[in-house]
């Protein structure tokens, strides 16, 4: 069973020190949606989204379906970002506005460039001086990174699979709509979700913004999501003792693998990196290295009857280590990233650089 739930956050507090006297800077608020939703526009490097990406805005109040999404931008990969924006006093706060996002996103899903480009942002390009999303996104490429073949083809594959970023953005964050997120991100494996709270400090007369990610907190999630139809339940238990019991059962050609991977995951638990759990299941065991205190994992290590191999968590990665994702990629053969994908190259230069993004998430 799984449960969503999130400790009570403390208001946001900076203490500011004046005549020898220290005081906590008083929070504001926004006197209204519009003032919050300029803010975001006019700044989204601001929003402390997971794996950082930078975001061009495309259009504020951008007709998706029958209604208007505050701010439809897009990441320099090429993924299209919807974000929402509401103060919590208002009762959308809570269910209407994941359903208003999902309403938006499904109204994005399968259009082509094309269709996007002449349709819901035609006067958004236009009033912005852009011929079309690529040359809004390139106009403010600092690096000179875009490349505008990847760019297109990323963009057209993001809209035909609905792979998006969606983004809700509050001055605080209802437990209600904690839980609806928690939820929504672990069964939308396709979507990046992303819950963002913005406080309006006074210090000392000069207005500050405190942006902060709410991540909801998983518990009692001794189940993992199966790989195969009718596989519902595993058995759990700590350490690598169970896994590399069952290592004698696999085809001989394997074991060899097996056992490599596993004394890789025991080492990472040797130097204070990782807890590993091992998951017994029907067919299968797998071993996961999980990142303390978050209990995420970066890959899974899979005995699945005649086959070894490993499988990467996108999401990971980008709230941990995003600057490994290329590496990877590259390393994989060129082969994506994306939620369970598999990791084909076992090698162990492969090994070594996972070794050095479990260093890198655990210092995040």
């Amino acid at each position: 069973m799984f449960r969503f739930s999130r400790k009570k956050p403390q208001l946001p507090a900076i203490w500011t020190k004046l005549n020898d006297d220290w005081n906590i800077a008083p929070s504001e608020g926004f006197p209204d949606e519009a003032t919050l939703h300029r803010l975001i526009d006019a700044t989204p490097d601001m929003l402390p989204l997971a794996g950082s990406p930078n975001i061009t805005i495309l259009g504020s109040e951008v007709q998706l379906g029958t209604g208007y999404a505050d701010l439809l931008g897009i990441e320099s990969s090429g993924r299209p970002v919807v974000i929402e924006i509401k103060l919590a006093k208002n009762s959308e706060a809570r269910r209407a506005i994941v359903a208003q996002v999902l309403a938006y996103a499904a109204a994005l899903h399968g259009m082509t460039v094309e269709q996007l480009e002449k349709g819901p942002l035609a006067r958004h390009l236009r009033d912005s001086g852009y011929a079309d999303i690529l040359g809004a996104v390139v106009a403010q490429d600092q690096e000179g990174v875009i490349d505008r073949e990847s760019f297109d083809r990323s963009l057209a594959h993001h809209l035909d699979s609905g792979r998006f970023r969606l983004v809700f953005v509050l001055d605080e964050s209802p437990e209600e709509l904690v839980r609806l997120i928690g939820y929504l991100e672990h069964i939308a494996s396709e979507l990046q979700i992303d819950l963002v709270t913005v406080s309006s400090l006074n210090i000392n007369g000069t207005q500050a913004i405190m942006p902060q990610r709410v991540t909801p907190e998983r518990h009692n999630s001794v189940v993992e999501q199966s790989r195969a139809a009718g596989e519902v339940s595993r058995k759990a238990s700590l350490g690598a003792e169970e896994f590399k019991s069952k290592i004698s059962d696999a085809p001989e050609p394997n074991q060899k693998d097996l056992h490599r991977l596993a004394d890789w995951a025991k080492n990472l638990e040797d130097e204070g990196l990782v807890k590993l759990l091992s998951y017994q299941g029907k067919s299968r065991i797998t071993l996961l290295p999980r990142i303390q205190p978050d209990d995420v994992t970066l890959v899974t290590i899979w005995n699945d009857q005649n086959k070894v191999y490993l499988t990467a968590y996108r999401k990971v990665f980008e709230r941990k280590c995003p600057e490994f994702i290329d590496r990877v990629e590259r390393l994989n053969d060129l082969a994506p990233i994306n939620q369970g994908s598999t990791i084909h190259n076992i090698s162990d230069e492969m090994l070594n650089l996972l070794t050095e993004a479990y260093i890198a998430a655990v210092l995040a």
